[in-house]
């Protein structure tokens, strides 16, 4: 048989109902908050209920501020990010020669992004250009490759040939493998190769959406060496 209600031992559940119930409680009992004594983690000695009290606010003081920090932080360096998006972009839409631009495009992500190496192909450029470096022959493969990535490659090196237009291929840890297309449903037309030594500069788990805004700038802005007008 259950013991009768009223010789049931009184549980920590209770106690600490109890205590919700009656929120007055600490202030006819003020002698208790001094009185009961607590281990600090903190400190590993004895402290009254309510200077335990204090430890656990000021801890949660100290958290808001480091989230509060790292929220500035990370403000900070997406608004750093922009800039140099806005700064490449700018030097893209000012190019008057459309020959330059390969270069100012690969130039731009090595000095504007800090990218180690940089390396670009086009295939299917307006005959006008067909003898430049950046338009020499790509084999099937590396085009194959190029259409099939619905969005930009981050990684290690998947083994393409295309790592080895970089001037250093020994050097690469890390690549991201960009497709230039003139819209979503285009076929690829270029491949723009980001490299670094740092592994985890192009790390797999990392984010494409920057490369992405890359890929498609870039695309948008080399549109003209396709056209047999602009190279009139």
């Amino acid at each position: 048989m259950n013991a009768p209600a009223a010789l049931q031992p009184i549980t920590e559940d209770d106690i600490a109902q109890f205590l919700l119930n009656r929120p007055d409680f600490f202030e006819r009992h003020a002698e208790l908050l001094a009185a009961v004594q607590l281990t600090s983690p903190l400190t590993g000695r004895a402290v009254s209920l309510l200077e335990r009290q204090v430890e656990i606010l000021r801890e949660r003081l100290r958290q808001w501020e480091r989230r509060a920090a790292d929220m500035v932080r990370h403000g900070q360096d997406n608004m750093a990010l922009l800039d140099r998006l806005h700064r490449w972009t700018c030097a893209l839409l000012a190019e008057g020669d459309p020959a330059a631009l390969p270069t100012r495009i690969t130039e731009g992500l090595r000095q504007t992004f800090a990218v180690p190496q940089v390396a670009l192909r086009l295939w299917g450029v307006a005959p006008a250009w067909a003898d430049a470096p950046w338009a020499a022959p790509v084999d099937d493969e590396v085009r194959a490759f190029a259409r099939s990535l619905p969005r930009p490659y981050v990684g290690t090196n998947p083994g393409v040939q295309a790592v080895q237009w970089l001037d250093d291929p020994a050097a690469v840890a890390s690549v991201a493998l960009l497709p230039l297309r003139a819209d979503e449903q285009a076929s690829a037309c270029g491949l723009l190769v980001l490299a670094s030594p740092d592994p985890q500069r192009f790390a797999a788990d990392a984010g494409t959406d920057l490369v992405q805004r890359l890929a498609e700038l870039a695309a948008a802005a080399v549109q003209r060496l396709y056209d047999p007008a602009a190279a009139a």
